[in-house]
């Protein structure tokens, strides 16, 4: 279990959020309300309305857009996502190695105290680093779905993706001699034909909404698209337009 100890950051004002991040987020039908733990993850509302969905859908460049929201408050770290992707995806059992994992937040000074779970993998950006570091075109966005693939023939294993990568979310993998991550398991059940990753499947709390963007009654549109609750993604300021979102409730 990896733990990330976010206790002692403070919260940051949204005056510190540099314009021309503002105007992306705005571009994405997405209002800054405030900036949490350190300025790591965004707390955000839609300026979407019926008005201009469809002018708004346009927006998404891929069809289908894959995308994921987690609802962070349900997670009660049962694992049962992560056994499932290891399952799946055939990923080794070794340290450091993962395609998706659960964070943990203590939160002491809470009435009662508080413990949260923060489930992360690949954040599948629309503008990924790791694509543009890499020497060999290995790690790719995918034209049509837009998920970031990893072709490990092209793989030389110079780590330079995991590197670029602001989410922690890629591993080298000995026995495929190249560097690996989640694909939203594209090769293992969506070119398949099934309608959702593994991780997703296997949640008995329905943390992990998987679906796509570019429909307008999908369940993560409406839910990345309602005013009613907050919803932030991981790492704003590294400007990669992260397409997996948290919420609560």
């Amino acid at each position: 279990m990896n733990k990330l100890d976010l206790n002692n950051l403070k919260n940051e004002g949204v005056e510190n959020v540099p314009m021309q991040e503002r105007r992306d987020f705005l571009k994405m039908g997405l209002a800054i309300t405030g900036i949490f733990a350190g300025g790591t993850i965004l707390s955000a509302v839609s300026t979407f309305n019926t008005a201009n969905a469809a002018d708004f859908a346009k927006k998404y460049p891929y069809s289908p857009h894959y995308s994921m929201v987690m609802h962070q408050d349900r997670c009660i770290d049962c694992e049962r996502c992560m056994a499932a992707c290891v399952a799946t995806n055939h990923v080794p059992n070794v340290p450091g190695a993962y395609r998706t994992t659960i964070l943990e937040k203590d939160t002491p000074d809470a009435v009662g105290g508080k413990r949260e779970f923060i489930p992360v993998l690949c954040n599948q950006c629309n503008l990924p680093q790791c694509t543009r570091v890499c020497p060999t075109k290995a790690t790719y966005k995918d034209q049509t779905t837009g998920i970031v693939l990893m072709n490990i023939k092209k793989c030389i294993g110079c780590l330079t993706c995991q590197e670029g990568c602001p989410y922690n979310a890629r591993y080298f993998n000995e026995e495929k001699k190249a560097v690996d991550k989640c694909n939203f398991c594209w090769d293992t059940r969506l070119s398949k034909g099934e309608k959702d990753t593994a991780c997703a499947h296997a949640c008995p709390a329905g943390v992990r909404i998987f679906g796509d963007l570019s429909k307008q009654d999908d369940p993560v549109f409406k839910t990345v698209h309602q005013i009613e609750k907050a919803v932030w993604v991981l790492r704003p300021e590294a400007g990669t337009r992260p397409n997996v979102f948290y919420t609560k409730g």
